[in-house]
This record gives C-alpha cells, sequence and structure tokens, in this order.
C-alpha cells in the first residue's frame, strides 16, 4: 500500500515540479519534508525513485490554498527539495514557479474564471509579497496555448502576466541588509540585496571570470564554487539569514559583467550550489535593482534609466530576462515600487503521486 496525493504537475516560466492543494498534505512541517522528498525522489543525482529531474529548476513544489487575507485570492507556500541532500528549504520563494499558481487554482477549483482574462492576487507566504497575476482563460478555461516565448524555453505559450509589489526586506527586513550598497568580504566587494530574493551581487570579474561562462563551465569550476560558497557563508549571517546558511538556498548569487547585447547586466545566477541555466524570476528582480543601485557593484557597468517605470533586461546564458522595474533613484539609495514580468506555464500531468505509507499515512496532520 503507497498513499496517493493528487497533483498537477506544472512547467511554471523554465522551472517545473508538482503542485498540491495544501490541504492534501499534512501541516506537520517536518512530516511535509519527508513527504516532498518522497515525491520527488531526493537523494540520487537523477531522482530516479520520485518525479524530480535531477536539478534545483526541476525539484521545486508550490502548495496551494485559498487565502483568508482580505483582498488576496490565494496563498501560494513554496519548497525547495535538495535533489540530492535531504534538506527542503521553507524560506525562499520562486517566481517561476509562481508563473503556474494562477493556472494551477483554476484547475484545482480554488478560484473561478472571470472572464476572458482572470485576474488574481497571490499571496507569496514565505516571503509575505504580494503578485497579481493576469490567466488567460478564454471559453471558461484556462488556456496554454499562445504566442509567448521564453528564452531558455523551446515553443511558445500563453502569457501570464505578473506585477510583483512589496518585495523589498521581505526576508532581510530591507532593501540593503547591512546599510551599505558596498561592502567587502576577504577583499572581495559584495551587494547584499533583499528583493524578491535576498541576495549576494559580485563581479564577474573579481572572481576571476569573463562573464560569458556557461553553466557548464561555471558547474565545473569546483575552486570557484567552494570561494563563492565561503563568501556566502559570510554574507548570510551579515544580512540577517542565520548564523549557519550553508544548508540554505539564500542567499542566492548572481556574479555580474557589463552587458553584451544592450541589456542592463549580464548575470550568471547560482541557485546558489549550481548555475541556473537561464534566470531565476525573483533573482532578475533582485539583479534589475541592483544595477539602479548607486554604489552597488552594477555600478558603472552599463547605462540604466535614472527613474523608473522603465524596462530593464538581464543577460542570462540562454537569453535575457525582461523586467518592467518601478523605482526611484537617488544618491542616497533607490526605493523600488513594483516589478513587472511576463511569463508562461503549462499544465503537463494531473493525477496522483505516491509515497509510501511509511512515510505518511496519508491520516496524519
Amino acid at each position: 500500500m503507497q498513499t496517493e496525493i493528487p497533483f498537477l504537475f506544472m512547467r511554471g516560466g523554465t522551472s517545473r515540479g508538482p503542485y498540491f492543494n495544501a490541504a492534501d498534505l499534512p501541516d506537520d512541517r517536518g512530516q511535509l519534508a519527508a513527504v516532498l522528498r518522497a515525491v520527488l525522489g531526493s537523494g540520487h543525482v537523477l531522482n530516479i525513485d520520485g518525479i524530480g529531474g535531477g536539478a534545483t529548476v526541476t525539484t521545486k513544489v508550490a502548495m496551494l490554498s485559498r487565502s483568508t487575507v482580505e483582498g488576496v485570492d490565494i496563498d501560494y507556500f513554496f519548497a525547495q527539495v535538495d535533489p540530492m541532500r535531504e534538506e527542503v528549504d521553507f524560506r525562499p520563494t520562486c517566481g517561476n514557479i509562481l508563473s503556474g499558481v494562477g493556472p494551477a487554482a483554476i484547475e484545482m477549483g480554488l478560484v473561478p474564471v472571470r472572464g476572458p482574462q482572470t485576474r488574481l492576487r497571490i499571496r507569496a507566504v514565505n516571503t509575505g509579497a504580494l503578485v497579481d497575476a493576469v490567466v488567460q482563460t478564454p471559453d471558461g478555461r484556462v488556456t496554454y496555448e499562445g504566442g509567448t516565448t521564453l528564452d531558455g524555453l523551446p515553443g511558445s505559450a500563453a502569457p501570464v502576466a505578473l506585477s510583483f509589489m512589496g518585495t523589498v526586506g521581505t526576508m532581510c527586513g530591507s532593501l540593503l541588509p547591512t546599510g551599505n550598497a558596498c561592502d567587502v568580504i576577504d577583499g572581495v566587494a559584495v551587494t547584499m540585496i533583499d528583493v524578491a530574493m535576498p541576495m549576494m551581487i559580485l563581479r564577474a570579474a573579481d572572481m576571476g571570470l569573463r562573464g560569458d561562462e556557461t553553466p557548464e563551465e561555471i558547474d565545473a569550476n569546483t575552486a570557484l564554487l567552494a570561494r563563492v560558497e565561503a563568501l556566502r557563508c559570510k554574507a548570510g549571517p551579515m544580512m540577517g539569514l542565520g548564523a549557519d546558511v550553508s544548508g540554505s538556498v539564500t542567499p542566492k548569487v548572481g556574479l555580474i559583467s557589463a552587458p553584451l547585447a544592450g541589456g542592463s547586466l549580464r548575470a550568471r545566477y547560482l541557485t546558489p550550489w549550481a548555475c541556473h541555466p537561464s534566470m531565476a524570476v525573483t533573482g532578475g528582480q533582485c539583479l534589475a535593482a541592483c544595477a539602479v543601485l548607486k554604489g552597488s557593484v552594477a555600478d558603472g557597468l552599463s547605462d540604466v534609466p535614472a527613474t523608473g517605470p522603465a524596462a530593464m533586461q538581464i543577460e542570462h546564458p540562454s537569453g535575457a530576462l525582461d523586467v518592467l522595474l518601478d523605482f526611484a533613484a537617488s544618491e542616497t539609495g533607490v526605493e523600488i515600487r513594483a516589478a513587472g514580468l511576463t511569463r508562461t506555464a503549462r499544465l503537463l500531468a494531473r493525477g496522483s503521486v505516491m509515497v509510501p505509507r511509511g512515510v505518511w499515512d496519508g491520516v496524519t496532520r
């Protein structure tokens, strides 16, 4: 006997994973972590005993519920399951997986269709940020077919418009946790910043890189990854993320350089122990904010607008991520008001995923 758990298997942006109704999962956080590890098959390089794909972008989980917060439709609780280690991080959120939250909520019957386009407000439970999503729902149901393309993803699909609000300091309490636009750790200049995702951002050149390295080149550079991790583990406590962040995916890491194709920045985003094949939605927002922050490590790498709303573009290994950033800059800092992005999502499968009864009996909450 195994325990059956209803789920939707979806691609959200350039990530993929199971989407659950939170009511179908255990409440206890330790029990929940064990269930999610079993679902994804954590502990094997191929996640061979689960539905994960052996990479952080394919071992993400969304758990949805109707929100009790006034004016909010859906609460979105995110989990990052480590592909190899027995660790589940409930602290960050994920903007790519969030791209599928609106469609999934409609598919689950948690939100009704509201016309040819369905607008809903989502609360990212992990961080408290609010996101307005617009899902294409002609003929009374979600449509996934359309002409919107994303760099790092084959084909095209229907657009999902996202507008992120209240993303500053969601985990660290402020835009700049140390109060500085630039700090020095072990002789390396870094910007520690929290917009949608806490990040430690540094210039690629300061790490001996050109800036155009492929994810495979970065992942193979074990000396680089070890040095970055040492810096990250010192940055975490400085950002108020805990005394030991070695087992947490936050802060994430950005290696930046001057753009090559007319963008705002060229970046390599570390998740944090491997290079993202394209760019995280939350990371892209944080990097865009860093680009307009005077005195940051990004200052001087490119010409950026003096005020928003402004179209920002983060160049990444698979192309570029466009961010419409509403901000106001000054000599002493920057105010980030909102960020808009267009992503896509697709329902890949629906049904039940099985976990051993020894992991969860399906009854104990």
